[in-house]
């Protein structure tokens, strides 16, 4: 009879629970180590990705200004005829498509026709990259009716620190652009080194607007005075992401689609609790531009970003900066303004 024997040179040994366990904590703290790591290279790609977005439409500002010797407004209005005509002229966006290679959609559109009635052309519906930041959480476009309707945005122009137009004299605000206006370099007294272009803002913002009430000239210090001009307004906030629709509207020239104003600094929360119970992080626009004959616009519009503790802004001489969510307020809206003589140090 043959007797068995193992050998013991034949044998696997395997690994007890003990060692899969410390080899699984240390693959854990590695991944946990590399990480943040990852995460911040690709928001240093994103901010970078961002700023270059800026430098391509302060370049196409500057290259519009060549063309036409002058900085493209706001927002047109002809007093001559009714206000019904006046709600659908085109953003500052739309008006420097051709400078940023998009001469071929500028082609499509009617810059003398209100934009919503040239939906039929496809072009308010579509995604212009150079608008829209790699950080934005909502990159889609807005819906009307579960249709495809227009695209929004996340960069919008200086419409100054509150003021933004008055029908009564035709005057716009101390911002940057402005209905109908025709700025120069010269416009400029604080040097457009000191002033700013364009910054960040929130796609799907909640809102409201057209108020009954004037809030008059002297801008809101507190976030929470907007409430005063609530009742009677008309809101465009809600639980669905197509109830709020501020900044979904590239090619309308009106602040609260395709502008912003200094009148919180950036990022700050606007924090507003609706009758529905829940409490958005609001803009305001006491009037939309083109809407009345006698009621001025005053607006706050918040510059806001997905990026962590800043928002990329361009100035008008074509430098893009970030700008730290604790910059001294009194900076940021000196940085809104024209021609408003304040001494200060950028950020």
């Amino acid at each position: 009879m043959q007797s068995s024997q193992t050998s013991s040179g034949g044998l696997r040994r395997g690994f007890t629970l003990i060692e899969l366990l410390v080899v699984i904590g240390i693959i854990a703290i590695l991944i946990a180590l590399l990480l943040p790591a990852v995460q911040q290279a690709r928001e240093a790609s994103r901010r970078t990705h961002c700023k270059n977005n800026l430098k391509q439409i302060g370049l196409a500002l500057h290259n519009y200004l060549d063309s036409h010797t002058f900085f493209p407004p706001s927002f047109c209005i002809d007093i001559g005829i009714a206000l019904s005509g006046n709600n659908g002229s085109w953003s500052i966006q739309g008006r420097i498509l051709p400078y940023l290679e998009q001469g071929n959609l500028y082609e499509l559109v009617d810059l003398q026709q209100s934009w919503d009635s040239q939906l039929a052309t496809g072009v308010p519906q579509l995604r212009i990259p150079t608008y829209i930041c790699p950080t934005e959480i909502h990159d889609q476009v807005r819906l009307n009716g579960g249709n495809p309707y227009i695209y929004p945005l996340n960069y919008g122009f200086n419409f100054g620190s509150w003021k933004v137009y008055d029908p009564t004299n035709g005057r716009g605000g101390d911002g940057a652009f402005f209905v109908n206006s025709r700025t120069t370099p010269s416009s400029f007294y604080d040097g457009m080194s000191q002033t700013l272009a364009v910054s960040e803002v929130k796609t799907f913002t909640s809102y409201f607007r057209n108020s009954p009430t004037n809030p008059g000239p002297t801008p809101p210090t507190q976030t929470s005075a907007l409430a005063v001009w609530a009742p009677g307004s008309q809101f465009k906030l809600g639980q669905g992401l197509n109830d709020n629709t501020g900044h979904t509207e590239w090619c309308d020239g009106r602040v609260h689609h395709s502008g912003f104003t200094t009148v919180f600094g950036p990022n700050t929360k606007v924090n507003y609790l609706h009758t529905d119970g829940k409490t958005y992080d609001i803009d305001y626009n006491s009037r939309q531009e083109g809407n009345s004959a006698t009621l001025p616009t005053y607006a706050a519009i918040t510059s806001r970003s997905y990026h962590t503790g800043i928002v990329n802004s361009c100035l008008l001489d074509g430098s893009v900066r970030s700008i730290s969510n604790s910059v001294d307020l009194s900076i940021w809206k000196a940085m809104g303004t024209r021609n408003g003589s304040e001494l200060f140090e950028l950020p």
